[in-house]
């Protein structure tokens, strides 16, 4: 996605192109929905529903479960199953997507990660690119965990505390280390 108009931009001047314009009147609208969701008394939970489904842009599955502080960009691309827990410190950065299965836990201050800028410094300041986020059912996310772009996870799988997530995990197998490598499987 291109950050500027590439027409003005080509006359010099930086304006937003509309597709980022519009992704960033979400990022504010959910900024202000989630600074008032971490805000509210853990036990008010009709203000946390409120929040949540404002956040989401619909009605909470059932069973869902989440600890603010929460933090998401977007929150209309963010698909959540039955019986998900998010624990405490989460962030899902969700523009180009992010399903989490029924009953995926996600431990404290995991990161999701959908979008990023090109690595080439001529286009960094230039454009966005992302690909989206599948985490399949009964999956659990440690603690500190980071989830990048483009990432699928298949059942059961496990993705232990602090693990950088930057390929697929195959269903059923623990996830360990700094650049998340697959240990073993069952």
């Amino acid at each position: 996605m291109a950050i500027h108009d590439p027409d003005l931009l080509a006359q010099g001047e930086r304006v937003l192109g509309a597709d980022f314009a519009a992704m960033h009147e979400r990022v504010l609208q959910v900024t202000a929905l989630t600074s008032r969701l971490n805000a509210l008394p853990f036990d008010d939970e009709a203000g946390k529903v409120e929040m949540l489904e404002g956040i989401l842009g619909r009605p909470l599955p059932a069973g869902l479960t989440i600890y603010p502080p929460f933090y998401t960009d977007h929150g209309l691309r963010l698909e959540l199953g039955k019986r998900v827990f998010i624990n405490q410190g989460c962030t899902f950065l969700d523009y180009a997507g992010i399903r989490l299965g029924d009953g995926v836990m996600v431990g404290p201050k995991a990161t999701f990660i959908t979008m990023g800028h090109p690595v080439d410094p001529d286009e960094r300041r230039r454009f966005l690119s992302g690909a989206p986020i599948d985490v399949a059912e009964n999956v659990w996310i440690g603690a500190g965990a980071t989830i990048l772009p483009g990432v699928s996870i298949g059942r059961d799988a496990v993705i232990a505390a602090g693990a950088i997530v930057a390929d697929d995990v195959p269903a059923a197998s623990l996830v360990a280390g700094p650049k998340g490598t697959v240990r073993r499987s069952w």
